[in-house]
């Protein structure tokens, strides 16, 4: 089992930044990949930004690309998702999610940490 806990959620304006933290326990060493989402109000999640455990190669969706930078530190059991030039669009409940294998689904989820930018 895995448990996973983010913070850094907040209200920010247009242009601002916000940096989330996802910080994972229990059984870490089983982790491969944890990944960023969102669920903006009356949409679908989408896929946000992901991260490798032990190579740290990233991948990003192309609304985040040049915005959003995803890092972890493995020490910490944490994976940091750094976001600027903030739009409204962004506003969305924000989750991490942890899998074991290079793809297929997210086996485990966090409860979500809230961003609001404001125009």
């Amino acid at each position: 089992q895995v448990q996973l806990v983010e913070s850094g959620g907040g209200l920010v304006q247009a242009g601002g930044s916000l940096t989330l933290s996802c910080t994972a326990s229990g059984r870490t060493i089983s982790i491969h990949t944890i990944g960023w989402s969102r669920r903006a109000p009356g949409k679908e999640r989408e896929f946000v930004a992901s991260i490798t455990r032990t190579s740290g190669s990233p991948n990003y969706a192309d609304s985040v690309k040049g915005r959003f930078t995803i890092s972890r530190d493995n020490a910490k059991n944490t994976v940091y998702l750094q976001m600027n030039s903030l739009t409204p669009e962004d506003t969305a409940l924000y989750f991490c999610a942890s899998r074991s294998l290079p793809r297929g689904i997210w086996e485990y989820w966090g409860q979500g940490t809230q961003v609001t930018v404001s125009s």
